[in-house]
């Protein structure tokens, strides 16, 4: 045993006792929070959805047209079907915008032969400064496909050379390899016809891992066998449920996911676009608009649409999801610092007073605070302050918490608009998020904290993220335009 002064116990450790009681507490009030405004909220939308036809909004005369804009970097090998499903989605006004974000490969050679490409002659207006755009494709079989071939200037770049070409007055953001339901864009649309001051609308992102696909269709929902993949689908349901559709209720996201967005155009050009020097240009872009909408004293909503969905890949080595989830971290880190003047701010509503300081205390700063638990508990075991039976059950609640809000997260979602049909992947699902506890967890808060230590650091790069591709294994290259399939942040 370790031998500790007197004024350790006396003053150290009481003042460091309180002060991570009163996080833990704070983190208790801000999940219970947040669950019960999203369990509001999705009762709320069940009912008002369940049963209705989307055939309102695709045969509405009022019902507004959309872009689709697709940057792709190096997607030869799933480009064709991805497009494919794209323009096979259930919207009667969509064109789709594919930029070839400069690709080594052979994506643009692909989409010719596939969608018997031709170039066209038209005026851009630049209303957004991008890289060069060497030329423009049209369709002879698909008039609604657009396929502009640019200079490589990453994810901001070539969403922002989409913005300059799109025509529709909304613009869909997606991912080149992201599958998204046949009715998934009505569902996203319906806010922006229910009310005129709607400016996005995110969708939810599950996981596509273990499932079976084909013609750019998820088939059959199944629970992955992969345990780093399984475990995500508990905390991507999590992330979504309990927190982008709480914030409906609280003041509206300050997250709409890269993967599977929808904007109104002129608003985000009004507001510059996609920032560049950012790796978290999703954040970012939803903060710059409700700014500017606070600013000009515009009534305005950003919501998340639970029943539009889009499917993603996860990670599946503990490599490739450690650098997703540092990269996420710093670009909440990033984003927060940039505008770090909207933090407490009254003259920004809800957002300023209540969704930025929850994302600076109780998302940028968690992994941190927890980390520094993790040790104090182990100097205080070591020094004999602190007996080990009440560390452990100090342990066991806390973590004990996170399985139960996982596991409810997974109910809600079976209650709601459940995907798996088959009682032993449901079972799975259960299994993997009452694991997420023990391991996993743990090294998401050491990547977290990684992260932040780069951003202080100045790092920016985006390092190479490995996909198997539901057709065939792809790379994405530093600074490629694929962006993470999930939150910018780890999903609380």
């Amino acid at each position: 045993m370790i031998s500790v002064p007197s004024f350790v116990y006396s003053m150290i450790f009481p003042v460091f006792d309180r002060a991570i009681f009163a996080y833990f507490v704070l983190l208790l009030l801000s999940y219970g929070i947040l669950v019960a405004a999203a369990l509001w909220e999705l009762i709320g939308h069940v009912l008002r959805v369940r049963g209705e036809s989307r055939q309102w909004v695709l045969g509405s005369a009022v019902s507004p047209s959309i872009s689709i804009l697709a940057p792709a970097y190096n997607e030869e090998a799933t480009i064709a079907e991805s497009v494919t499903a794209l323009l096979a989605l259930h919207y009667a006004n969509l064109e789709v915008v594919v930029i070839n974000d400069g690709s080594p490969d052979r994506t643009l050679e692909v989409l010719r032969d596939r969608f018997a490409l031709v170039p066209v002659h038209t005026i851009v207006w630049r209303r957004l400064d991008t890289k060069p755009v060497r030329r423009l494709y049209r369709s002879k079989t698909h008039p609604n496909l657009v396929v502009v071939d640019k200079v490589n200037g990453g994810k901001a770049d070539a969403l922002n050379v989409g913005l300059n070409l799109a025509t529709g007055d909304l613009v869909c953001v997606i991912d080149a390899d992201t599958i998204v339901d046949a009715d998934a864009l009505p569902r996203l649309a319906r806010p922006f016809l229910a009310d005129a001051a709607t400016i996005a609308t995110g969708g939810m992102i599950r996981v596509a891992n273990g499932s079976q696909v084909a013609g750019g269709r998820v088939l059959e929902v199944k629970a992955p066998r992969n345990p780093l993949a399984g475990m995500q689908v508990s905390e991507y349901l999590r992330a979504f449920l309990f927190g982008r559709l709480g914030w409906n209720e609280l003041g509206g996201t300050l997250i709409i996911s890269g993967a599977f967005g929808l904007f109104h155009r002129e608003a985000m050009i009004a507001c510059g676009g996609y920032t560049h020097d950012t790796v978290g240009e999703d954040m970012e872009l939803v903060l710059k608009l409700r700014r500017r909408a606070y600013e000009a004293g515009q009534r305005h909503r950003v919501l998340f649409v639970p029943d539009a969905v889009a499917w993603t890949e996860v990670p599946e080595t503990v490599a490739v999801l450690g650098r997703q989830r540092d990269r996420w971290h710093r670009g909440l880190a990033d984003v927060l610092w940039r505008h770090r003047r909207l933090i407490g701010n009254p003259k920004y509503g809800a957002m300023g007073l209540v969704g930025l300081p929850y994302f600076l205390i109780v998302e940028l700063l968690a992994p941190v605070t927890e980390l520094l638990g993790w040790v104090a508990l182990a100097v205080w075991v070591l020094m004999g302050a602190l007996n080990a039976k009440v560390a452990l059950l100090f342990f066991a609640i806390a973590y004990g918490l996170n399985a139960i809000h996982g596991t409810l997260a997974v109910l809600a979602d079976e209650l709601s608009f459940p995907r798996y049909r088959r009682t032993r992947d449901r079972l799975m699902v259960i299994g993997w998020s009452m694991l997420e506890t023990f391991g996993y967890r743990q090294l998401t808060v050491l990547w977290r904290v990684r992260g932040l230590w780069k951003f202080l650091r100045g790092r920016t790069d985006w390092g190479k993220m490995e996909r198997r591709g539901f057709a065939a294994p792809t790379v994405v290259a530093p600074g490629a335009t694929s962006s993470p399939p999930g939150p910018t942040r780890a999903p609380a």
